[in-house]
């Protein structure tokens, strides 16, 4: 065969996928329950695509384990394109730092097709607590050493990584109080029973009227909450705990089916009634090649080694 032909083959092959494609539902897997942020913008994200793909894309959600039960369902699904996984750090990077045995390998089992949002976590206080700056917070933690008690929604949580950043950076410890959800913390720091917590932006920005925002975690501020400094403003240096939602698809899913993915991804973040909406549910557009994502979860699960391995 000549070098042409073999050429002229090899692209014959490499479009077959998609002559086809979509030509039924797609799944899409989110690792938490209905009603949260991952839910919210797996749907909007799933509602644009469905429309450019001509088909519904199904959200599935598949809570617990911090995400690693909706990605052992999409690691052992067919690799074809009618399975992703709505991805977050918890399932692709900080489950591998704190879990043994996961039930598939992050490193191998999924092939990314890009990342669509950033977020962060913001630190809260009572509206009435006489802390009403980082600078004060710290004092504090470094006055009564493991005393200070800080909310998150549990081990490895984004709340809970956020606070382990801090006390890294600082040198302080404090007393790590977790509880189920976003409202049991607002109950506890309204009530008094816990005179701190993290907790996420848009969770922070429904209660300004009952608590007090003193920072958020990303390194720039956050657009929902302009008026606050992020932890970088505030004094520390080098402070970055921002996360991401993306989509990724069972390693082995044709290069072509992946390459179309990401270009309605990528359209999908670039509308921007798209980006209105994520906005009010806290969440940035932040949309990536599915090199750039790889490259994105690596580091982050760098990052975080170092994180929680000096806790």
């Amino acid at each position: 065969m000549t070098t042409l032909a073999l050429a002229v083959v090899c692209a014959v092959a490499a479009a077959q996928p998609l002559q086809n494609y979509p030509r039924k539902p797609i799944r899409l897997v989110v690792g938490f329950p209905p009603g949260g942020n991952a839910d919210a913008s797996a749907r909007l994200i799933a509602l644009r695509m469905g429309e450019a793909l001509g088909t519904t894309f199904v959200v599935e959600n598949r809570g617990g384990a911090g995400g690693s039960i909706a990605a052992q369902i999409a690691a052992r699904a067919a690799p074809d394109g009618y399975t992703l996984l709505w991805s977050s750090p918890g399932a692709l990077t900080i489950n591998r730092i704190i879990e043994h045995n996961l039930p598939y390998n992050a490193d191998t089992a999924f092939t990314p097709v890009g990342r669509t949002f950033t977020f962060c976590n913001a630190l809260i206080v009572r509206n009435d607590s006489p802390l009403t700056t980082v600078a004060q917070f710290l004092a504090i933690a470094k006055e009564k050493p493991g005393q200070l008690q800080y909310g998150t929604q549990g081990v490895g949580s984004a709340g809970h990584l956020s606070a382990q950043m801090l006390q890294n950076l600082t040198g302080v410890t404090m007393n790590h109080i977790p509880y189920k959800g976003g409202g049991e913390i607002l109950t506890a720091v309204i009530g008094g029973e816990t005179p701190a917590a993290f907790i996420s932006t848009l969770a922070a920005g429904s209660m300004r009227s009952r608590v007090r925002v003193l920072a958020v975690t990303c390194a720039q501020r956050d657009p929902s909450l302009a008026d606050v400094p992020s932890m970088q403003e505030a004094g520390i240096k080098q402070y970055d705990a921002s996360f991401w939602f993306g989509v990724m698809a069972p390693a082995g899913t044709p290069a072509a089916i992946v390459q179309r993915l990401n270009q309605e991804l990528l359209s999908a973040l670039a509308d921007a009634e798209t980006v209105r909406v994520a906005r009010s549910q806290g969440l940035i557009a932040a949309p990536s090649t599915p090199q750039e994502f790889e490259a994105i979860i690596k580091n982050d699960y760098e990052k975080w080694k170092k994180v929680i391995g000096r806790s």
